[in-house]
């Protein structure tokens, strides 16, 4: 899946969800460090509860962050698998 994010420094997320687990996240643009090790946390979590920690997050008052675009990226996708 390829989601295009609004309002953060990353362009474009990048991921899959396997048996509910969450796999291959990439950010492109953004904080390299910061990004990879989110990256690295979140890979083979069950993606709700991706959702559920990273849903909300703000950075520097934009009302959003790059760990929230991935929350709603995923919440989007999920929604899609149970409506069809």
């Amino acid at each position: 899946m390829q989601f295009k994010t609004r309002g953060t420094c990353s362009s474009q997320i990048s991921f899959e969800i396997e048996d509910g687990k969450l796999k291959n996240v990439r950010f492109s643009k953004g904080c390299s460090g910061n990004l990879q090790g989110i990256s690295s946390l979140v890979e083979g979590m069950p993606a709700y509860e991706v959702v559920t920690r990273l849903k909300g997050i703000d950075c520097q008052g934009r009302g959003t962050s790059c760990p929230d675009q991935l929350a709603c990226a995923i919440e989007s996708v999920l929604k899609t698998q149970q409506a069809g």
